[in-house]
């Protein structure tokens, strides 16, 4: 047994708790540990990623209680590629946190890596009670970082967030109970084989758990109709916080790739394919909702959080294809869409603070200083946010484009993300446009506050490096793309994953 995929769960869970330790101590000591944490769940990942990179699946069980009766964590392809893109996503946040972020509450630093313990967790566990228990953990620690510095919007928009989750976490109770009571395991590649061999009188129940389950993941992922919690929440919290957040709806979309694929998919007998039906409409609706959104929102951090919600859309469409190649699509886009979001957090908060106090508010205001820098950023970041060529938003879109061709549903699915597209690049164009060509024409109101000193390089470094992750995805399309197809190819045959956790216990 390879104790390989507890790591990346152990070392944060580690790092929180020595930083709780060391809470009392100089903010520069707990600076490093925290980074040195994040970058040994970088290596972590990458160890992880060329261990599975070949098709193997590692199982960890803990207390060497073989499964369905003990925890196991699983690390296969897809769990490898999320962790690397969260500890990537979360070095470049933290790095912006350390600029004094981070000094605004002293548990900053613990709150982070408790966030990090519960996304690898969720992302590694093959257990559906530890994915709500994890989910739980990631939670708690969002609740505290949404909040970090406090203020009235941020307490008002933390408190929705805090209640509509709550909700969710009840609903998904509800639905392991379901489970586990109709067929006596909530181990996933369990699930696997007794959902597929479930009596007929239970397969109602067990439908009705699925669609339950579903529920409580899309709430999670921000799918139309469960998204109204998300927009408030992302933009009037902090900047590095929105920029991990940016991952954060990506969880649900995970969970329900993984639950969909692997539980209720083609093999799950009379509760096959559960949700087909209803996932690609239910996309394509938030991503229109969504553009909506962009177009209409009067603040650049309140458009960035409504371009989550659009991703969302886009990347669940990929998912609701069903196939090979859509599900392919979906992994490429979906860290090019998380880097991008999480750049343009980072861009917004450092154009607001140059405003002075008309912050992120899209009017014509003064120059800011270094405009042509800021202004370079936002330009070269809206491309890679609105999936024009030659970034990585076109090449990921340009898969799902392609993969839906085989679909039924091809022409609507075409329509909406183009017409999406359009609408993405017309209103980044008129905030560009707001910030910066029409910016001087506005006077300057007497007494009005002060903007913050001119960012140097060194300041946009984390915007900076978020973005070349967005380059390097361009420069790699090929093997990356690749990598997402042997991915998908690897979900799409769960009896590879079912041997793998249970072994002789298997059945077909």
């Amino acid at each position: 047994m390879s104790h390989l995929p507890f790591a990346p769960v152990l070392l944060p869970l580690l790092a929180g708790i020595l930083l709780l330790l060391l809470r009392h101590l100089d903010m520069r000591l707990r600076r490093l540990v925290s980074i040195a944490a994040v970058l040994g769940q970088i290596g972590l990942a990458l160890w992880l990623t060329r261990a599975v990179a070949g098709g193997d699946i590692l199982v960890y069980a803990l207390g060497d209680w073989v499964a369905p009766f003990g925890i196991v964590l699983v690390a296969d392809r897809l769990a490898a590629w999320m962790l690397l893109i969260v500890s990537l996503l979360a070095l470049f946040a933290l790095l912006q946190a350390t600029r004094g972020i981070d000094a605004e509450g002293r548990h900053f630093h613990v709150l982070f890596q408790l966030q990090l313990f519960g996304l690898n967790g969720a992302f590694l566990t093959g257990d559906l009670f530890n994915l709500f228990v994890f989910f739980e953990v990631l939670l708690l620690a969002s609740y505290g970082l949404i909040l970090h510095g406090g203020g009235r919007l941020r307490t008002r928009a933390g408190l929705h967030y805090v209640v509509i989750n709550l909700a969710g976490s009840t609903l998904f109770l509800f639905a392991v109970g379901t489970l586990y009571g109709m067929l006596g395991t909530l181990n996933m590649a369990d699930l696997a084989v007794k959902v597929a061999a479930a009596p007929a009188e239970n397969v109602g129940l067990v439908r009705a758990a699925g669609w339950l389950l579903f529920g409580v993941f899309a709430l999670k992922a921000a799918l139309l109709p469960l998204y109204l919690w998300l927009p408030a929440a992302y933009a009037h919290t902090s900047a590095p916080v929105a920029a991990l957040f940016a991952i954060m709806t990506k969880v649900g979309a995970y969970a329900i790739l993984r639950v969909y694929t692997l539980i209720f998919g083609a093999q799950a007998g009379p509760a096959a394919d559960l949700i087909t039906d209803a996932l690609l409409p239910l996309a394509l609706a938030t991503l229109l909702v969504g553009m909506l959104g962009v177009v209409g929102a009067t603040h650049l951090r309140q458009q960035v959080a409504y371009l989550v919600v659009a991703s969302i859309g886009t990347l669940l469409t990929a998912f609701g294809l069903g196939s090979g190649a859509g599900i392919a699509a979906g992994l490429y886009y979906l860290p090019h869409t998380t880097f991008a979001a999480a750049a343009l957090f980072l861009l917004a908060d450092c154009i607001a603070r140059q405003r002075g106090e008309l912050a992120d508010r899209l009017d014509p205001g003064p120059v800011m200083a270094r405009h042509r820098r800021l202004g370079a950023l936002f330009f070269l970041v809206a491309i890679a946010a609105s999936g024009l060529p030659p970034l990585s938003g076109f090449v990921g879109k340009f898969l799902l484009l392609r993969a839906a061709l085989e679909h039924a549903l091809w022409g609507w699915v075409l329509a909406v993300v183009l017409v999406a597209g359009l609408l993405g690049v017309i209103a980044l164009a008129r905030s560009g446009s707001l910030l910066f060509y029409r910016a001087g024409t506005a006077p300057v109101r007497e007494g009005a506050a002060a903007s913050a000193p001119a960012p140097t390089w060194i300041a946009l470094a984390p915007l900076s490096g978020l973005f070349l992750l967005g380059v390097g995805l361009t420069v790699f399309a090929g093997p990356l793309a690749d990598h997402a197809q042997a991915i998908a190819t690897q979900l799409l045959q769960p009896h590879e994953y079912v041997h793998a956790v249970l072994g002789a216990e298997a059945r077909p």
